[in-house]
């Protein structure tokens, strides 16, 4: 028996993915045509603002596409976190003030837990019998209520979505206008000694509680010393912050928009992939043998973020300023050429058109570095490998003593921490209001289906697509089609922008069920 030659291997890989090379040819085609309705300037400005949509698009599959890809688990709420992230990242950049109050209470719950062996141990103390059961309940109530009434009583310097002059609106016009300051600062409901002490007290006794409740283990496991040097730093770190906090925020207020916008898209980040976390310890791993109920339960907590953000943002529309980098007006702009997208001003000269630099240039590169940088990480380091492995056969990454399920937290929180830079990223260019989750989560849905549910490189290019085919919609809903059959130019109407991307997907998946770039289960 003969090897395949070159060319018959190439006829083969040709037989085998002829549709899918069709319908890519027609796609670039239709693309190519739209050159002879439109200049060619404004061909490219339309490509451009195609890209940027795109790449916030992409920004939320992706995450989607690792969480579903690897674990099995569509999560419903990821629309709603890249809205989190959008108005978590608004709080650090227009009122870091408050930023630094929530802080110094969540340093003060989280260094207790860190203690778990300890607390471990405590709890192994009161399981057994009903009468310790009862006493956990008892003490699981009164931890909850104690942790409640002492957050409470920390001093808060916050807006009211309820007074114009006090509400996010206020306060992104004032920052736009150079004239945001700190707001005054609060005080403690009563001593602050008592309620930092009764706090960490009520985080003891409510975790102690839950784990008796759990029936987890006590074992005699002792708390390693990095464990409560980190703790130990917690508790310092919230006190140091409580004492010295006008410094801080003093300081942080005297950063450039551009820093402060850097460390927005940082604090987001983390506190996106940290929740993510949580959800898949607590909300998912006890449904890994349920999906329907993964289904539900995330959506379900979608509806609880909308909630909370309308809470505490309230529930009219804003926006966010751009950052000084992209946001120059006056002497010398717009500026010309490449060279202009790092001059500071907020529009560009380019292709005979003014390229916005935020919407039509740092969104793109921003989508582009995170594909380059999360392909890397799946094919090219350790983590990946152990990701990639942990899919295929478990139980054999398991008997190599790796914990197959701290790998699966890690890419929950690395998919919800996408969702959260997708959102504080897209915060300036599209404004933040409840209903942006649903959106993106809708147009990501999207994305995924047209380029492969499975596949990581498919969602960036269902996300472009997505994008294009909008922006096309739009530009030719403004100038008219000149069909042969009309008299009048044909001009798509707004509503006809969501279903074009819809019709694509259902063409697609009527050629190519499992999207452009999908593997089949067969």
């Amino acid at each position: 028996m003969t090897a395949p030659t070159a060319s018959s291997r190439r006829a083969v890989w040709f037989h085998r993915n002829r549709t899918r090379i069709t319908v890519l040819a027609v796609l670039g085609f239709l693309f190519l045509a739209a050159l002879g309705g439109l200049d060619r300037e404004d061909w490219l400005i339309t490509i451009l603002r195609g890209l940027a949509v795109g790449a916030i698009t992409f920004l939320v599959a992706s995450g989607l596409s690792l969480i579903f890809g690897l674990m099995d688990v569509l999560n419903l709420a990821h629309g709603e976190i890249f809205m989190l992230g959008a108005y978590l990242g608004w709080t650090v950049y227009t009122r870091p003030d408050t930023v630094v109050d929530v802080f110094v209470p969540m340093l003060l719950l989280g260094a207790p837990l860190v203690l778990m062996p300890w607390l471990r141990r405590g709890a192994a103390r009161l399981r057994g019998g009903g009468r310790r059961k009862a006493l956990a309940v008892g003490l699981l109530v009164a931890g909850a209520a104690g942790t409640v009434a002492a957050v409470a009583r920390f001093p808060l310097a916050i807006w009211n979505p309820g007074v114009y002059t006090q509400s996010p609106i206020t306060y992104s016009l004032a920052i736009d206008m150079g004239t945001l300051a700190p707001l005054p600062r609060g005080s403690f409901a009563g001593s602050p000694l008592l309620v930092v002490v009764g706090l960490l007290v009520a985080v003891v006794v409510f975790a102690v509680a839950l784990q008796a409740l759990a029936g987890r283990p006590g074992g005699t496991a002792r708390v390693s010393p990095r464990r409560l040097t980190v703790s130990l730093a917690m508790a310092g770190a919230a006190v140091a912050l409580l004492v010295a906090r006008d410094p801080v925020v003093g300081w942080l207020f005297t950063l450039s928009t551009t820093t402060r916008f850097l460390l927005a898209i940082v604090v987001a980040v983390l506190l996106g992939g940290g929740l993510g976390a949580i959800i898949e310890v607590t909300l998912i791993r006890p449904l890994y043998e349920r999906p329907i109920y993964q289904l539900m339960v995330t959506l379900g907590l979608g509806f609880v973020l909308i909630e909370l953000v309308r809470s505490v943002w309230g529930r009219p529309e804003f926006t966010m300023a751009k950052p000084a980098a992209f946001a120059g007006t006056g002497a010398g702009c717009p500026a010309e050429g490449f060279r202009g997208l790092f001059s500071g001003c907020s529009t560009v000269k380019m292709f005979g058109g003014r390229v916005r630099t935020y919407n039509e240039a740092f969104v793109i590169a921003v989508g582009v570095l995170v594909l380059v940088t999360v392909a890397l990480i799946l094919k090219r380091t350790r983590i990946g490998m152990i990701i990639r492995a942990g899919v295929q056969d478990r139980e054999m990454v398991e008997a190599l003593g790796i914990n197959v399920r701290r790998v699966f937290t890690l890419v929950f929180a690395i998919g919800t921490g996408l969702a959260a830079l997708g959102g504080v990223i897209a915060a300036p260019s599209m404004g933040l209001s409840p209903q942006m989750g649903g959106t993106l989560l809708l147009l990501a849905l999207i994305a995924l289906a047209i380029g492969g549910l499975t596949s990581f490189p498919g969602a960036a290019a269902g996300a472009v697509l997505v994008g294009l085919v909008q922006q096309f919609i739009i530009r030719y809903g403004q100038i008219g089609i000149d069909l042969p059959f009309l008299a009048e130019p044909f001009k798509p109407s707004p509503p006809l922008v969501p279903a074009s991307t819809v019709l694509l997907m259902v063409v697609i998946l009527l050629l190519l069920p499992n999207g452009l770039f999908g593997k089949s289960s067969r």
